[in-house]
């Protein structure tokens, strides 16, 4: 006969804080975070996202029309690293168009998606600041609002990047435009006025009941981003804000169509190593 079940204990939601939140600790609650949660991000998101698309923000920017990465056609052959990729939906894309991707992200759930979707290509569990590749392993490599957002320091990972592209390698990466910061991150009319300063770089982080972060999202202006990208080794080529589309109707989280019109959600980095 099975036992009763006892009472279920309620896990208390998390506190929301700004605080600092160093390299180590962020890196832990962004694992644990993306593995327990990867469930409802697919299912939530899917659909936007498509099994074999390369979207490279809520705004719906698609490569096919961006071609940030170069021309479809010159892709074929191409090694193309993919970094913070999820269940690879851009590497499965990047597959089809003839180029050899590596899908690579952190949280091991993630990738069971990318698994259960399934594709030809490797996937890699691995932390962005410590690339487990050999130097100049790869032509290309991109991020679609992957590790960037969540590390405490960045020029770790843009260090990585480089030093695992080969000589005149592109990497594309985007991420919450930091105008964002200064705004409520709310779709409605509460997320259009100013609440904090643009200039805080206190990291957002959500912790649990004995301050253990669980989640943790660092900002950074756009002048921090683009001093991180010239001194890790980049040539920025191109700084690309997309403007909300007329089709896309759809919310993401605080990305709507009511705040798209108005003020930026999103900012793409085009970067190349010499």
């Amino acid at each position: 006969m099975q036992e009763p079940e006892g009472p279920r204990t309620e896990v208390p939601e998390p506190e929301a804080t700004r605080r600092a939140a160093g390299v180590t600790e962020s890196s832990r609650a962004n694992r644990g975070w993306w593995d327990r949660n990867a469930d409802e991000y697919q299912t939530e998101h899917g659909t936007f996202l498509g099994d074999a698309r390369f979207v490279w923000c809520p705004e719906g920017l698609d490569e096919v029309e961006a071609e940030l990465l170069g021309p479809s056609e010159e892709l074929t052959g191409k090694d193309v690293l993919e970094i913070g990729a999820g269940a690879a939906q851009c590497a499965r894309w990047l597959a089809a168009q003839g180029a050899r991707p590596v899908a690579l992200d952190l949280s091991h759930r993630q990738l069971q998606h990318a698994l259960r979707i399934g594709g030809s290509f490797p996937l890699v569990c691995a932390d962005a600041s410590v690339l487990p590749f050999a130097d100049g392993s790869f032509d290309l490599a991109c991020s679609a609002y992957g590790a960037l957002p969540f590390v405490a320091d960045p020029r770790l990972v843009l260090r990585e990047v480089r030093r695992v592209l080969r000589p005149g390698g592109r990497f594309v990466f985007s991420v919450t435009h930091p105008l964002r910061w200064a705004f409520p991150d709310e779709p409605g009319p509460e997320g259009l006025s100013v609440s904090g300063s643009y200039f805080d770089r206190t990291p957002y982080v959500e912790q649990d009941e004995e301050g253990r972060a669980v989640y943790v999202e660092h900002h950074r202006t756009i002048g921090d981003r683009v001093r991180d990208v010239a001194t890790s080794g980049f040539r920025l080529v191109d700084l690309v804000e997309p403007e909300w589309p007329e089709w896309n109707t759809s919310e993401w989280g605080g990305w709507s169509p009511l705040r798209g019109h108005l003020i930026p959600g999103t900012a793409i980095f085009v970067c190349e190593r010499d």
